[in-house]
């Protein structure tokens, strides 16, 4: 019989030696980021168990568990995580607490714990985490993924094989047989029994919008041809099943072919070839709209996304653009807008504001289209932004677009990583395709833009035109291309306006144009109506206007003034400028090339942070304006956002995603000088970011106006947008341009 001293030392050992929790589940637990003014990378971490929502202790949470529940998330890695319930508290339960993570489990189930709910926290110790924006390799919301078919078949890839030659003299293929790639294997589809809709799934995959009716008899009596001739390698192959797809039946809402109905070869047992009698689909694709009809006709558009074809899905209602909350939000849906805007089908459909949370109203949630509308105002859909829809639940779309080769033709050398490098392009030089560089006289940031687009890597983080310090490809070092002006939308660099023979200043070598690219950018918008509610008129004494004009803020005139006597009248207004984007908004260069001014006694991070101008209606400029950035901070951020930037003590300067940047009224240099304006109706425009300096991931928004009446002694701002805002009607495009060639 044990003594009670021997029975506790059992015991004690026994606990000693009893291996720590471990969370027990079937399948991993579904995590989720959320808090006030949180992203889709960042936010309090919550797991659901037992069908309840709960957060987790930071308790013992460091990077290592960070990395995991980033890696479940589906983001490449954990940049940090945050303490002391940073993302605001949660409520319901504490599902975790003290979690141990070895850093290479796949999900936060297989890490070490107290258990679910034991703990000893309060809400105030919640969690948060930051994850790296990048989602990793194969990360899917609700995308086409390969899917395994009713007979376990996987069918990989889609492509058109041109029979008629003159289908294969162009770059871009939309008619031909249809050639599917199954276990790394391509293999033609048997005619019998194709129909319109699986045509129409075809081409949605080979990112085109809908099909076209194929001259099916000139197609028999080409394949009647080729299995009369003895010689013929087809013939061979056609008697082989290996060689077809026996049969596929798809109802056209499909967004992939593994999605459809698909019987690979015969039933078994029966020894008919595959395709007894029959010969290869042909499908016939229609190219996408043109860009005019979209910008004119169209009312839906994507914003924010790093490739042609893919962005936050915005809605034009009431003269108004807005979101579409992601609550039923699927590929189905998503394939409507990519139709709708001459894409092909879905390959993603993207929940949690993953590319950007939008401004203004959120217009459509529960939207259930059936697959065979037309627009998406077709589909059935609540209005307004009810249950729980916000900005952080914005949908957004990934489409299939067509593969023109374009990312062929460019590559980079020399960089450090596969991000950045020197520019190099294929062109014909004298009938013969050849590798070079890119001259860098001109080059700039909407060029790099292109060339990251091109290469598929996001958006252009630096144009850089001096790249010594990078070797480019052996062979590949001279100039073949000059003279680059790109507007910025071109899907490749060989689309750009550029010189007929090269001609370089600079010749060949250490100045050829190089880039950096990146995958999220920021995205600044000005608050219009608050410029709206501001504007006033105020006449100010040159006495007190020395350290202003020191800076060019006034108009010219007053160089020739009888200093300190007399004034200037000053249309004065308040500006506050959103960060949209993904990715903070940070000067072009660091502290030690920031530009100290004596007489106001601050640092310039960037010399012209915007332009304020004041135009006649036919965009002629009568009086203008500038602001440096002589502090460029977070003034405002939402609750449960920090702010990261503040300029007091030569801090460091940006906006953060989420955050408000403000420039009071008054303020020096925030102003125009209208002194010689004489009275009259007029344009009022603000370019933030006027030359570019600072890459973003849109300049259409970066320009805001308003109508302006001026009578001598008061002023009215009124309509005031951004250049995004509302329709472009032919009136508003016309005047945009106008504008905008006018500052440029």
């Amino acid at each position: 019989m044990w003594s009670l001293p021997a029975a506790l030392s059992l015991l004690l050992l026994l606990l000693l030696q009893a291996p720590p929790c471990w969370l027990q589940a079937l399948s991993p637990a579904k995590l989720r980021l959320v808090g006030p003014g949180s992203r889709p990378e960042r936010g309090r971490l919550e797991v659901l168990h037992q069908g309840q929502w709960g957060t987790v202790c930071d308790d013992d949470f460091a990077l290592q568990e960070a990395t995991v529940a980033c890696r479940q998330l589906g983001f490449e890695t954990a940049l940090t995580w945050a303490h002391s319930a940073n993302y605001g508290q949660g409520e319901g339960p504490i599902w975790l607490d003290n979690v141990r993570c070895m850093g290479t489990e796949s999900s936060l189930d297989q890490c070490r714990s107290n258990g679910w709910g034991v703990n000893d926290c309060s809400h105030s110790e919640d969690v948060g985490v930051v994850c790296h924006p990048q989602r990793h390799r194969g990360y899917l919301s609700e995308s086409v993924s390969n899917v395994l078919g009713p007979q376990d078949q996987r069918l990989e890839e889609v492509r058109l094989k041109p029979i008629l030659a003159s289908a294969k003299r162009h770059s871009l293929v939309t008619e031909g047989a249809v050639e599917v790639k199954y276990e790394g294997h391509w293999r033609q589809v048997c005619d019998r029994d194709w129909t319109e809709s699986n045509s129409k799934v075809v081409c949605g995959m080979l990112g085109f919008p809908s099909e076209a009716p194929v001259k099916s008899h000139y197609y028999r009596r080409v394949w009647n041809l080729k299995m009369e001739d003895p010689k013929s390698r087809l013939k061979n192959l056609t008697q082989k099943n290996s060689f077809w797809i026996h049969r596929v039946n798809c109802l056209g809402t499909e967004s992939h072919l593994a999605n459809c109905q698909v019987q690979v070869a015969p039933a078994q047992g029966r020894l008919q070839p595959a395709c007894l009698g029959g010969m290869h689909a042909v499908v016939s694709c229609v190219a996408g709209h043109k860009k005019s009809r979209a910008e004119q006709e169209l009312k839906v558009r994507l914003r924010s996304g790093a490739q042609m074809g893919e962005g936050r899905v915005e809605v034009l209602m009431n003269h108004q653009w807005g979101t579409v909350c992601d609550h039923g939000w699927n590929l189905i849906s998503a394939s409507i807008v990519c139709r709708q805007l001459g894409f092909g089908s879905a390959r993603e459909a993207l929940f949690g504001a993953q590319l950007g949370q939008g401004l203004g109203p959120i217009h459509l949630r529960e939207v259930r289209c059936k697959g065979s509308e037309r627009t998406l105002s077709e589909c059935p859909s609540l209005e307004g932004p009810q249950n729980g829809c916000k900005h952080e639940n914005d949908a957004a779309v990934r489409c299939n677009i067509p593969d023109r080769g374009f990312k062929n033709q460019v590559r980079l050398a020399g960089g450090r990583n596969p991000q950045e490098g020197v520019v190099e392009v294929q062109v014909e030089v004298n009938g013969v395709r050849r590798w070079g560089a890119v001259c860098s006289d001109h080059w700039g940031l909407t060029e790099a833009m292109v060339a990251c687009r091109q290469l598929g890597l996001g958006f252009a983080n630096h144009a850089i035109k001096d790249t010594w310090y990078w070797q480019g490809t052996p062979g590949a070092t001279n100039v073949v291309m000059s003279g680059v002006r790109c507007s910025g939308t071109e899907l490749a660099l060989q689309q750009c306006q550029r010189h007929g023979p090269v001609l370089c200043s600079h010749g060949s070598g250490s100045s050829s144009a190089g880039v950096s690219c990146t995958e999220s950018a920021p995205d600044l918008v000005m608050n219009a109506q608050l410029v709206q509610e501001t504007a006033y008129l105020e006449d100010r004494h040159l006495s007190q206007l020395y350290c202003a004009h020191e800076e060019n803020c006034l108009s010219q005139s007053a160089d020739h003034m009888d200093w300190p006597y007399g004034y200037r009248r000053l249309l004065r207004f308040s500006s506050q400028i959103y960060n949209l984007g993904r990715a903070d908004f940070r000067p072009k260069t660091g502290r030690h090339n920031w530009i100290w001014h004596q007489c106001h006694r601050h640092y310039h991070s960037i010399e012209v942070f915007t332009h304020y101008d004041l135009l006649t209606l036919n965009g002629s400029k009568v009086a203008e304006g500038h602001k440096a950035s002589f502090c460029l901070e977070d003034t405002h951020c939402p609750p449960g956002l920090q702010k990261r930037y503040a300029c007091a003590n030569f801090g460091e300067q940006g906006v953060t995603v989420g955050c408000w940047d403000t420039y009071r009224h008054d303020i020096d240099c925030q102003w125009v000088d209208i002194t010689d304006v004489a009275p009259g109706n007029y344009i009022f425009q603000v370019v933030v970011n006027p030359q570019f300096e600072v890459a973003e991931s849109d300049f259409s928004n970066n320009m805001m106006r308003c109508h302006c009446k001026y009578d001598g002694h008061r002023v009215w701002l009124h309509n005031c947008h951004t250049g995004d805002s509302y329709r472009a009607n032919s009136e508003l495009s016309l005047e945009q341009e106008r504008l905008r060639n006018n500052f440029i």
